[in-house]
């Protein structure tokens, strides 16, 4: 990328780049940068804005439009890092793609990034800043739950909109939260019955994170494995800086169980897949999971470590479906790496939360909230066919059965076409209950 010369200061402080990058006012210290956006993308942190280059938007047919805002909250830095770094990437490709391609409803995108260093203090501030003083139109943030929960009310009081780009334990009923990733219903119902009835895990053993998404997942992983017929012989949390599993690795190995059922999050507990292997070896004793593979987690641990590792996920990056996203986007950051699903999780919220914007003819929260509630969004994207569930917004999808291999990457087993988000439909109804704005843990 042509690096742009630097262009004259907005009165608010920002130093703004033409070269799609803008630079946070510090108030002290402040220095011009020049960068490319592969550079600003590894060295940038705090806040910032990508907005596209005159010369873009001159083509484009859109210069001297007033842009539509997008706030990003996502974790750039800190201990969760790892399912955020190419989210905000493949994210900034999709608005780049849409400026180049004309903008939207003929506006350019502007995308002002927030570094919540996972540290959901930061969640809260910047949901602030971005909802008052940036005046975006809609945020896509948020990794674990309880980031969600602290940006949720923030959005709601200014009457704002949430793309919520993650999997997680479902059950949010707000109509101006928006989830584009995978609930339980999803994900564990096919995981568990293949696992219990085609591979005879019958009895396994649990290890969760200790925050709501580990809680409430490790619930809905013991009613399925009762449902099919298995029993689950004991459930453990561990907090998200936990990396000695030693002791619970010898009490699974004293509960002898068929398979390990993994929901564990975040850098630190990579250290439990090293150590199983180490320990007790995927040979002798099965491993299942519905977070692997989502941090890039294959990439951190040695082939023979991520070998055999059982995964439901809505994307990889060797489906048919993926092969056009899968090339922009290396072609976008310069990283050859696996993508993974939370790095499509960018372009899907972007993508579906645009066509929401033209269907409304209004990048107004309120008027694409009104769009998404006639359930007519549809996403042809990378990991297939995304539809907006109007009585949730929680998204259909595919889900795909996977298993890890020797190339640190993934092999199919199956596929299951557009799951309904069914387990939010259980106890969520926006169209009868519009002012709904909480999250019911569903009774199981």
């Amino acid at each position: 990328m042509n690096r742009a010369p630097l262009m004259r200061p907005p009165n608010d402080g920002t130093i703004r780049h033409s070269g799609n990058v803008v630079l946070p006012n510090q108030n002290t210290g402040r220095r011009s940068m020049n960068l490319s956006r592969r550079t600003f993308f590894k060295a940038a942190s705090g806040a910032f804005v990508l907005a596209s280059s005159p010369l873009v938007l001159k083509r484009a047919g859109i210069a001297g439009e007033a842009p539509i805002k997008v706030g990003n909250i996502l974790d750039k830095t800190g201990g969760l890092n790892i399912y955020s770094l190419k989210q905000m990437q493949a994210l900034a490709m999709t608005v780049e793609d849409i400026n180049k391609a004309g903008g939207l409803i003929g506006r350019p995108i502007e995308l002002h990034f927030y570094d919540s260093q996972s540290d959901n203090q930061f969640n809260s501030k910047y949901a602030t800043d971005a909802m008052v003083k940036d005046k975006v139109s809609v945020i896509h943030g948020g990794i674990t739950s309880s980031s969600r929960e602290v940006m949720r009310p923030i959005v709601g009081k200014f009457k704002g909109l949430l793309f919520y780009n993650s999997l997680y334990e479902g059950g949010v009923c707000d109509r101006r939260h928006v989830s584009t990733g995978m609930v339980p219903a999803q994900q564990l119902a096919p995981l568990i019955e293949y696992m219990v009835k085609e591979k005879g895990g019958k009895k396994g053993y649990i290890l969760a994170a200790d925050y709501n998404y580990g809680h409430i997942t490790s619930k809905w992983m013991q009613k399925f494995i009762r449902e099919n017929g298995g029993e689950d012989l004991a459930v453990e949390f561990f907090p998200l800086d936990v990396t000695n599993f030693a002791p619970a690795i010898s009490r699974i190995q004293a509960a002898k169980p068929d398979v390990v059922w993994s929901a564990l999050v975040g850098g630190a507990h990579i250290a439990f897949y090293r150590q199983f292997e180490a320990t007790v070896g995927k040979k002798n004793m099965m491993l299942a999971s519905t977070t692997y593979g989502v941090g890039l987690e294959q990439l951190q641990l040695s082939p023979e470590e991520g070998d055999g590792i059982v995964v439901a996920t809505s994307f990889i990056d060797s489906l048919p479906t993926a092969k056009e996203f899968v090339e922009k986007f290396k072609a976008y950051s310069g990283d050859q790496s696996y993508v993974g699903e939370y790095g499509e999780y960018g372009a899907r919220g972007l993508s579906i939360w645009a066509e929401a914007v033209r269907q409304a003819n209004s990048a107004e929260p309120d008027a694409v909230i009104e769009a998404l509630a006639k359930g007519g969004i549809k996403v042809n994207g990378a990991g297939g066919l995304y539809t907006v569930d109007g009585q949730t917004n929680h998204t259909t999808m595919d889900i795909h059965l996977v298993v890890g291999n020797k190339n640190q990457s993934f092999d199919l087993i199956k596929s299951f076409s557009q799951r309904p988000p069914a387990d939010t439909q259980l106890v969520c109804d926006l169209n009868k209950n519009p002012n709904d704005a909480q999250q019911y843990e569903i009774k199981l």
